[in-house]
């Protein structure tokens, strides 16, 4: 296996953003003036990201977009999933990716391992098939 690049690690991504926030997207286009429904639906994205991004991910290492894309999230140097833990710390370590202008979510395009920032705090990488 290889490390997956850039450009299919960027739609996979996408891919997991537009299925977890697609809750959201309804509630701004169903019903705008709906504060109950908008929370409601808010909590409804946040449990999908919790479990395609975190839950799903870490066990398998595969979200929905990477599953889609054929790649998968393992530990750095090994075959094993991350875990649901490393998994939510990983994607909270993507703030480290944003500082300073973004550097972090491009660093992938010229490591030798094709990883963020987020992936070298949390030891982790993204392998095709």
């Amino acid at each position: 296996m290889g490390y997956a690049y850039w450009s299919v690690r960027v739609v996979s991504y996408l891919i997991d953003f537009l299925a977890c926030a697609a809750p959201n997207i309804i509630a701004g286009v169903v019903a705008p003036g709906s504060p109950r429904l908008q929370l409601g639906l808010a909590v409804l994205s946040l449990a999908l990201l919790g479990y395609n991004r975190w839950y799903l991910a870490g066990r398998t290492g595969q979200s929905w977009g990477r599953r889609l894309m054929g790649i998968h999230l393992f530990l750095l140097d090994t075959t094993t999933p991350v875990g649901p833990l490393r998994a939510f710390l990983r994607d909270l370590a993507h703030a480290l990716d944003s500082l300073p202008f973004f550097l972090g979510w491009f660093w992938p395009i010229w490591d030798r391992r094709r990883q963020t920032f987020a992936d070298k705090a949390a030891r982790t990488a993204v392998l095709a098939g």
